[in-house]
């Protein structure tokens, strides 16, 4: 199970009706005057009881925030999950360093001589670059070997925990879904970026929380709400939903499970792995001489033993039943995971000090 540095949180345990809220909080708010009622309304509950619940909820440290999910490549910017390897009396300092990067989300420790897995961005004005920064946080933090491992192609990426536990570990989508949009090829405009430094933030738990961030924009309720619908409809958004706190919310492990795949059959395994309701995330990625693994996918359940029986459920499916063409890395301590910022001050003042010469900054967690 995932350990993290944290202080004491309100405990809650979700009971029926709070796991049926949290699907539909997952499933993405409409973009309506009064969201809340709108969610409740789908399972029967008004709209009192939805603030009630969510409320408790977030005390509960369940849902870590509700806001605007956007795609990062959509808005310009450069990333890349990246692996690294440190010795064990090096790990912990160099995962501060590392998680200094205002562009780093996630930073997790997993097991694998890769020890240290994090993803990283670079805003569209970067003056070093993706591959750069890389390398400087490679130094700074004593890192013994570092692999950049970009999306080459994104088959799949739905975060959505089933709260509810009434998904076969087997289950599929009924239909293949085409593969995600990653925006028009047109960047923010100014005005874009206004709202979406808005978006990003954390929605106000009351009736019409729209209107308050609307007047702030200095714009009527519905224009904001437009505005919302244009950016998903542009691929900038990819919805308007609530992220959890897997281990608060009872998923205990979280196992990437990546695969051998000939590249000649890439195209066929990918979208069949992406099927699968277990895998929140699939990807083909480059490989290297110490790293043969091309498709990655994320698995999370209640349990190592759930993990496994998804996992397991995939290899029968795409005949990768060898043990030594697959490997699953479980996270066993989380350095960092954060909501990615958008449009801040934060990437630049980064990369003044790493121009400078100056100590990197480190994450305090």
């Amino acid at each position: 199970m995932t350990t993290t540095a944290t202080g004491p949180r309100v405990h809650h345990k979700p009971d029926e009706a709070d796991r049926e809220l949290l699907n539909q909080l997952q499933a993405g708010l409409a973009f309506v005057r009064e969201p809340f009622a709108e969610v409740g309304s789908r399972i029967g509950m008004d709209e009192e009881e939805v603030l009630r619940r969510l409320t408790r909820l977030k005390e509960a440290s369940i849902v870590r925030q509700l806001s605007a999910i956007f795609d990062t490549r959509a808005l310009g910017y450069r990333s890349s999950l990246v692996a690294a390897r440190y010795p064990a009396d090096r790990l912990f300092e160099g995962a501060d360093i590392v998680g200094g990067h205002p562009g780093v989300s996630h930073n997790y420790r997993r097991t694998h001589a890769f020890n240290l897995w994090y993803t990283l961005a670079v805003d569209p004005e970067s003056r070093i670059g993706l591959e750069e920064t890389m390398e400087r946080l490679h130094a700074a933090s004593g890192a013994e070997s570092t692999r950049l491992l970009p999306t080459l192609k994104l088959y799949k990426i739905n975060v959505q925990l089933d709260m509810t536990g009434s998904r076969p570990t087997d289950a599929k989508e009924e239909a293949p879904k085409p593969a995600p949009r990653r925006g028009d090829g047109v960047l923010p405009t100014d005005e874009d970026k206004r709202l979406i430094l808005l978006l990003q933030r954390d929605l106000p738990v009351v009736s019409r929380p729209f209107d308050d961030w609307a007047e702030e924009a200095g714009m009527a309720p519905q224009a904001l709400l437009d505005a919302c619908q244009v950016f998903v409809d542009r691929a900038y958004m990819r919805r308007f939903a609530a992220v959890l706190n897997h281990r608060k919310a009872g998923f205990g492990a979280n196992g990437m499970a990546v695969w051998k795949v000939p590249e000649d059959q890439l195209e066929e395994i990918g979208p069949r792995m992406a099927a699968f309701k277990a895998v929140s995330h699939c990807y083909k990625r480059p490989t290297y001489p110490d790293w043969p693994y091309s498709i990655f996918t994320m698995v999370h359940a209640r349990s190592k033993e759930a993990c496994e029986e998804a996992i397991a459920a995939i290899a029968e499916d795409t005949g990768i039943t060898d043990p030594d063409r697959r490997a699953v890395l479980y996270s066993t301590y989380e350095f960092k995971k954060i909501r990615l910022l958008y449009f801040t001050p934060d990437y630049r003042e980064w990369e003044d000090r790493a121009l400078a010469g100056q100590p990197l900054p480190r994450w305090k967690h």
